[in-house]
């Protein structure tokens, strides 16, 4: 963790709204440094194993006024949806976005607000490299991700310069091991040889958020991923090494490079886990499922 000069700070506020998987953490982070940190969410405070000396709020970010959010001088929105279906991304990400735009005229004291946005608006699917100046290619109207991409025009529309956008690529963790259970079957179906895949640890995806808040001087844009594309093949048959588990075969009716290269911006001293292997082998050791 990169901690930054609290001496800075002493006469911020930050307000994290979100207190989900990712959201919790960087409040709870936040707090253990001595910041002035307010959690928002909907429940009851008592719902959230919240730091003691984090603030808490209870509200709908939807309900939001100018008031409650005038002393707050940096912001973090870390939503997901109720449902993962159109509606329910325009309902979380589109729609949070464009009302807290819609206070930006009321809101002095802010001086960045931070959207935790998705490398899923990326169209490109033919392992391209992807890097921070890459504009993201046409997505379908009605898909679930354009609705994110929104949500950032719409933060930048409404507070200029002071937005800050961070796209996470795919996150694991610990906690997260749909591609360890993948890999421990030993019937699997057949991969594609040519798939690109990117990720980052949910816990450096946690550090990398609380620097992008507390650092003096942030770029407008990061890519939260890790500095190793991999594809799935070349994944999945190194964990089933790991797990003692059938190596996949390979897909051979999908030949095309798919997928995207996504090239980190992230400094290197904020990642625990620069690569998947790092990650892999930190969950392999400290996750409680029975390896064979």
């Amino acid at each position: 963790m990169v901690v930054q000069n609290q001496n800075q700070h002493q006469n911020q506020k930050y307000l994290i709204i979100g207190q989900g998987a990712i959201g919790l953490p960087v409040t709870n982070t936040l707090a253990d440094q001595g910041f002035d940190v307010t959690g928002l969410a909907r429940h009851k405070r008592d719902h959230y194993d919240l730091a003691t000396n984090a603030q808490f709020l209870q509200c709908d970010a939807l309900a939001l006024t100018a008031e409650q959010l005038k002393n707050f001088s940096r912001i973090a929105i870390i939503v997901t949806p109720d449902d993962y279906s159109k509606v329910g991304y325009e309902n979380s990400y589109l729609k949070i976005c464009q009302h807290l735009a819609s206070l930006s005229d009321e809101l002095p004291n802010l001086e960045r607000i931070l959207f935790i946005s998705s490398t899923g608006i990326y169209g490109q699917d033919n392992g391209d490299w992807i890097d921070d100046t890459v504009v993201p290619s046409s997505l379908d109207d009605n898909s679930t991700s354009n609705f994110i991409l929104k949500a950032e025009q719409a933060l930048q529309n409404g507070f200029h310069d002071k937005t800050i956008i961070i796209r996470p690529s795919g996150i694991y963790g610990r906690n997260r091991l749909m591609r360890v259970r993948q890999a421990q079957k030993d019937e699997k179906e057949p991969i594609a040889r040519k798939h690109w895949t990117n990720r980052i640890m949910d816990s450096d995806l946690v550090t990398i958020i609380a620097n992008v808040l507390t650092t003096a001087a942030p770029k407008p844009l990061y890519l939260a991923t890790d500095y190793l594309p991999v594809t799935s093949f070349e994944l999945t048959t190194w964990l089933s090494d790991q797990l003692g588990s059938t190596n996949p075969v390979i897909d051979d009716r999908k030949t095309a490079v798919t997928g995207k290269r996504l090239h980190s911006n992230i400094p290197c001293d904020w990642l625990t886990f620069p690569d998947w292997q790092a990650g892999y082998r930190d969950i392999l050791q400290h996750s409680d499922f029975e390896i064979k």
